[in-house]
């Protein structure tokens, strides 16, 4: 009888530790949603997603535009140049690369997920963090997108905005950009 009994409170135990874990995963999903109207002509429609913690320290890329993250960054410096300084994928090898890459999309509503884990797969702390969305605009005109979310929590909010270069025309390549995390 003591056999069944120990058995049955080292499972219950061994539950109760995992249980915080599980609901840890289930409750960490960030979405990103923007609009995209693709723009014609040279040097445009390059983006990236990606996840910083509060202090400004990358976390993973959630989407990057091929061009760019294949080495488009090395031939025109313009392109996205603070993922670039972020995710630093002169570090990357080909695998890295293609598990966040994919081609331009077409134009309409785009959403890029979150699951809490960082670039090598393991499972961050709850806390604060931001989404970037950068956009190449049109050689140097550039838009930024930040936005302020803390993990284990839930919300929903719409990223600031800033821009750079003097053009104006291709600004509604992206935006507006709104977060929603549980």
């Amino acid at each position: 009888m003591k056999k069944p009994l120990f058995i049955s409170f080292l499972l219950l135990s061994v539950c109760a530790l995992f249980a915080p874990a599980i609901v840890h995963a289930q409750s960490n999903r960030v979405q990103v949603n923007f609009n995209f109207a693709r723009q014609r002509g040279f040097s445009s429609n390059q983006f990236a997603v990606w996840i910083e913690d509060a202090q400004g320290r990358f976390v993973k890329t959630l989407y990057i535009t091929r061009f760019t993250a294949a080495g488009g960054w090395q031939k025109r410096e313009q392109s996205l140049p603070q993922w670039v300084r972020q995710a630093n994928p002169a570090g990357m090898n080909k695998t890295q690369i293609d598990a966040i890459t994919g081609p331009t999309p077409q134009s309409g509503p785009l959403h890029y997920y979150w699951d809490g884990t960082d670039s090598t797969g393991r499972t961050v702390s709850i806390g604060e963090y931001r989404v970037i969305v950068e956009g190449t605009l049109r050689n140097e005109n550039r838009v930024l997108y930040t936005a302020a979310f803390k993990l284990g929590e839930r919300g929903q909010t719409t990223a600031q905005v800033q821009y750079f270069g003097s053009n104006t025309a291709d600004r509604g390549m992206l935006g507006p950009v709104t977060v929603t995390w549980n």
